[in-house]
């Protein structure tokens, strides 16, 4: 007996140290790595689908990210219902939400996304990782997973998130992000994801995204890969202003909005005088039902017409809880709005946020701009509300 001891020993250590070697990483030496990945990332590209899961029914979306750095950004969001695509850019003229199908674009100035996470953006879930002491831990399959707090996103009603990375160079596989009743809110499954991408000159360059996306969100458009080395200054982000964004506002806008009643008068702001309206029939939408808050409920409606006396909008006030306003217009022929209020994230796409104690958020779907105006609604609510439009607008 006392000559099979130092053999079962042996044993027992060599198979210590096969569990070392097969699966020895723990949270804290992942999040070490994590940091000197975030520290050397110089560019990536990620294609996959998002699903939003705030409203009855899903929206599902192709998400593509291009980044480079310093401070490159390009995201393509393309409803897979409808086939419509926004592109969110950012170069050194400041941030656009770009529709190339219908040419229109809006600029403003924000350090976006640097004062809100993305759920698709590798820096924001590394960054929700790290900030996170009481991180959940473990592993699955071939990935690491993180169970972390959803804090550094505008919608509060997110409460954690769960973050799988590739066990061999880190990169995102999915996402998940919860409310506090661990109801799922958002999932993002990437499909492909490269670190070192090498973009060209005109990846990031708003006239090349206007004019060369075919309105897919297709990655292999716009010219925006190639086999060379990455491009240090892409086009358009080296101090040349594009064509309509140096700067003076158009004529017709102040580059804000009026944020105390997002009423009629004001519904020309910012955009340009004299240009013709988008050759759409206006078709109104109303927020599910579902999607307002307890205690809300429709006050009145109104059409707005424009000068001719065709029907181009509507204004629906809604009292109770909270007290807002939302306002719908077709969009003028206008190639470049500038604006003054700050990013909004509104999951399908970068909406605008203006005002301080009264709020109008702004964004543009398929020709109509939209503006909420309120003075006591939460973010997490007009980010409902907003979802649900949409939705609606694909009956």
């Amino acid at each position: 007996m006392l000559r099979r001891i130092p053999w079962i020993a042996s044993v027992v250590v060599l198979f210590v140290a096969v569990l070392s070697a097969c699966g020895g990483k723990n949270s804290d030496s992942v999040v070490k790595d994590l940091s000197k990945v975030s520290d050397n990332l110089e560019s990536y590209q990620g294609s996959g689908e998002m699903i939003l899961h705030t409203g009855q029914t899903p929206l599902t979306y192709k998400v593509e990210v291009w980044y480079q750095k310093p401070n490159y950004y390009r995201i393509a969001l393309t409803s897979a219902e409808r086939d419509i695509t926004q592109i969110v850019l950012k170069n050194d003229q400041g941030v656009y939400v770009l529709t190339p199908q219908l040419k229109k674009s809006y600029r403003f100035q924000s350090d976006w996304p640097d004062n809100q996470g993305q759920v698709y953006l590798y820096q924001t879930l590394l960054r929700s990782i790290s900030i996170d002491n009481s991180r959940q831990f473990t592993t699955d399959k071939d990935a690491y997973v993180f169970d972390v707090m959803a804090s550094n996103y505008n919608n509060g009603s997110f409460a954690r998130q769960k973050i799988w990375l590739d066990k061999d160079d880190y990169a995102p596989k999915q996402v998940q992000v919860t409310d506090t009743n661990a109801q799922l809110m958002v999932e993002v499954k990437f499909t492909d994801f490269k670190f070192g991408t090498k973009f060209d000159k005109s990846a990031f360059d708003m006239k090349q995204n206007m004019d060369g996306a075919s309105g897919t969100g297709s990655a292999g458009n716009a010219s925006g890969q190639t086999d060379g080395t990455a491009s240090e200054t892409p086009s358009g982000t080296n101090g040349d202003t594009p064509s309509g964004t140096d700067g003076d506002t158009p004529s017709g806008s102040d580059g804000g909005t009026d944020t105390t009643t997002g009423g009629i008068d004001d519904q020309a702001e910012g955009m340009a005088d004299g240009q013709g309206m988008v050759p759409i029939d206006f078709v109104a939408v109303e927020p599910d039902p579902d999607a307002l808050p307890e205690g809300v409920s429709l006050h009145d409606n109104q059409d707005i017409y424009d000068e001719a006396g065709v029907l181009n909008g509507v204004m629906y006030r809604y009292t109770g809880t909270y007290d807002f306003t939302i306002v719908e217009t077709t969009q003028r022929d206008v190639k470049d709005s500038i604006m003054s209020g700050r990013g909004f994230d509104l999951g399908f796409t970068l909406g605008q946020m203006f005002g301080v104690d009264t709020q109008t958020v702004t964004w543009t779907y398929d020709g109509v701009e939209y503006r909420l105006t309120t003075a006591d609604l939460p973010d997490d609510a007009i980010v409902k509300i907003a979802q649900s439009m949409v939705a609606s607008s694909g009956k």
